[in-house]
């Protein structure tokens, strides 16, 4: 049995953070207890292999529901499927393509100012470093390395709230910002992660070690989980 699961496992000192080989072993049985959900939104966008729509997908994912993400992306890019014709599409025409994403009004300016850059400073391609992504206005760094990451499949670690969370309860860090969490996780996990880290977690996250009231009981990984911060559990 791995060294990640089994309630009979004895788990370290609290106090001790988990060794990357724990991490990795920690992952890769969650990864197993995931498989066969569905994939994020972002990550589905990003089997076509196209920056430009992991991109525009990102943007509309945030602070909106997967399903959501899921209904609205495809149908914008149908439309508009490149920086070209995203720039040359009025926000008010991307707003009503991407309805009912969260703050859809804003999101339509940002992804048609976003196009227009793109056109004007980087020949209509979407930056493949995460310092010429945070460049660019709308992006911060959670968008930047999941366009990094997924779009152009190149290293880095994309930390959203669930990342930062199970991370912080499971050992892997003790940090108190998603920033933090990305520069410690860089540091110490091992690379086989960085890029599918978040789609696991995040998974992982909505389905079972949720911010409230996590499945403790039933946890692939209660025998290393050092329980940061759980009080109620299932």
């Amino acid at each position: 049995m791995s060294a990640a699961g089994g309630a009979g496992t004895r788990s370290a000192s609290p106090s001790s953070s988990l060794t990357a080989r724990q991490m990795s072993a920690a992952l890769d049985t969650i990864a197993r207890f995931v498989d066969g959900r569905d994939h994020l939104a972002v990550t589905r966008v990003s089997l076509d292999g196209d920056p430009f729509a992991v991109l525009v997908s990102t943007i509309i994912s945030l602070r909106t529901r997967d399903e959501v993400t899921d209904m609205v992306t495809p149908r914008l890019l149908a439309e508009a499927p490149d920086a070209k014709t995203m720039g040359e599409t009025s926000p008010e025409r991307i707003a009503e393509l991407i309805y009912p994403a969260g703050f859809y009004r804003t999101k339509a300016r940002t992804l048609r100012d976003l196009a227009r850059t793109l056109l004007d400073e980087h020949g209509g391609e979407v930056p493949d470093t995460l310092e010429g992504l945070l460049a660019l206005r709308g992006v911060g760094r959670k968008t930047a390395n999941l366009v990094l990451t997924m779009g152009h499949r190149k290293p880095g670690i994309c930390v959203d709230i669930h990342v930062h969370r199970i991370s912080n309860r499971l050992g892997f860090v003790r940090t108190k910002t998603p920033d933090e969490t990305e520069r410690v996780l860089r540091e110490r996990l091992p690379r086989r992660w960085w890029i599918p880290i978040n789609d696991t977690l995040v998974s992982f996250g909505r389905l079972h070690c949720t911010p409230l009231s996590p499945h403790c009981s039933s946890c692939p990984v209660a025998g290393v989980c050092r329980r940061i911060g759980v009080g109620r559990s299932r």
